[in-house]
């Protein structure tokens, strides 16, 4: 059962009670991240997230760490393009406990000048642990091209320097100002009374004041291109963007089935052509980036040099055939089923339903509930998918970037992409 209540500052908390559950997710959650950072700021929300974890005004890092260990729970966090959040999860008879040290987290974190100085470090190797591992430092390098001028295209770390200038003042001003209790909500699942969430977690959240800095979130123009940047690597990582669709957007329902049909499952015809059929590629894929405004659908693969461009004439050959034919229905019913499948499976966890509440109360203000998913998702056709394929799909809206042992030789791969 779903529950909402507004705080008096303004702070959302939303609830999914289920009774058969054991445990409790809990997640407060700020609609700020990466893509709202200045300049100067690159990296600072997921700096402040590992930062939480270090220690408040009652609790040392180790004690936190005993707490959560001493009743089997589980504490993390994560920084995405547009949000921070701070989530745990316990028994359901430990949620006092819970609230207590997740409020604890995020209200009164002190910020040791000393912790902040071992995270830096921490965080520039993760930086450089990304940059050592091509196939994903590829999706790094593309996005900086594919929404260049805007901060969404910019890595959620930041950059060495960035991070190495950052500080506890710069830290707490960045809370101060965007930590506001209208980009705030707090979600629950699990076995648990709304109320009684809302009596154990609301006078600490109430404290909460009005943030002063809050920048416009600028909508990313897409940019397309052909970049290949040579590097001394085993493979070809070569990496192929076009418009996608946003999280509101109606037509993510025929861009999700898509991304099935094209790469994203065993099944797909990408997957099939590309390493079942051919073995030209341990890893192939589609995929499908979509935020609050703006989307990406792309496909990835690693090849050695000499099959990229059999790797991508057969690429091109897919995408022609998703744009030029309509899909079978089987096909179309078993990606249907793929993604209620893989909704109704999720659903089982709380975690998923916690992360689920929080999104849809961000982007759509309510609940949305499982069957109306599922009732969007059957009423797609192949035509529906062929259309809205048609309207990102061409020549013009394609961006292209190979990085590896580039051939001199190889031609423009958008030529390749968009023969016959």
């Amino acid at each position: 059962m779903y529950q909402k209540t507004v705080l008096g500052n303004g702070i959302r908390v939303v609830t999914e009670k289920i009774p058969f559950a054991h445990s409790v997710s809990t997640g407060i959650w700020v609609n700020t991240g990466s893509r709202d950072e200045k300049p100067h700021e690159r990296g600072i929300t997921h700096f402040i997230e590992h930062m939480l974890f270090k220690g408040t005004k009652r609790r040392s890092a180790l004690d936190i760490a005993k707490e959560f260990d001493s009743v089997g729970g589980f504490a993390n966090a994560f920084t995405s393009k547009e949000h921070i959040c701070f989530h745990a999860k316990v028994l359901a008879a430990h949620l006092p406990l819970l609230t207590d040290l997740l409020t604890d987290l995020f209200l009164e974190s002190v910020f040791d000048p000393a912790e902040i100085a071992r995270e830096q470090s921490v965080i520039v190797q993760e930086i450089r642990m990304v940059e050592d591992t091509p196939d994903e430092f590829i999706h790094v390098l593309f996005q900086e091209e594919f929404w260049k001028q805007n901060p969404l295209g910019l890595p959620i770390y930041g950059t060495v320097e960035t991070v190495e200038k950052a500080g506890r003042k710069e830290m707490l001003d960045f809370i101060a100002g965007r930590f506001s209790p209208s980009k705030i909500v707090i979600s629950a699942a699990g076995n648990l009374e709304h109320q009684h969430f809302i009596d154990l977690i609301g006078p600490s959240m109430e404290k909460v004041g009005n943030a002063n800095n809050q920048p416009e979130r600028l909508p990313p123009n897409s940019h397309f291109f052909y970049r290949a940047q040579k590097k001394d690597l085993e493979q070809v990582h070569l990496l192929i963007g076009m418009h996608g669709t946003s999280q509101r957007d109606e037509t993510r329902f025929a861009s999700h089935l898509l991304n099935v049909i094209l790469g994203s499952s065993m099944s797909s015809r990408l997957f099939q052509e590309i390493r079942e059929k051919r073995g030209l590629a341990y890893s192939v894929y589609s995929f499908s980036h979509s935020h609050e405004d703006s989307g990406m659908t792309g496909i990835y693969a690693g090849v050695s040099p000499e099959n990229v461009r059999e790797v991508l004439a057969l690429i091109n050959e897919q995408l022609s055939k998703l744009a030029r034919e309509h899909i079978p229905e089987a096909e179309l019913n078993s990606a249907r089923e793929y993604v209620k499948g893989n909704m109704y499976i999720n659903a089982e966890s709380n975690d998923y339903r916690m992360n689920r509440l929080a999104k849809n109360e961000f982007l759509f203000g309510d609940y949305i509930s499982f069957e109306e998913i599922e009732k969007k998702i059957n009423a797609v056709t192949s035509e529906d998918i062929r259309a809205w394929f048609r309207s990102v799909y061409s020549p013009e809206k394609m961006a292209v970037m190979l990085y590896g042992p580039v051939e001199e030789e190889l031609e423009d791969p958008k030529a390749i992409l968009h023969r016959g």
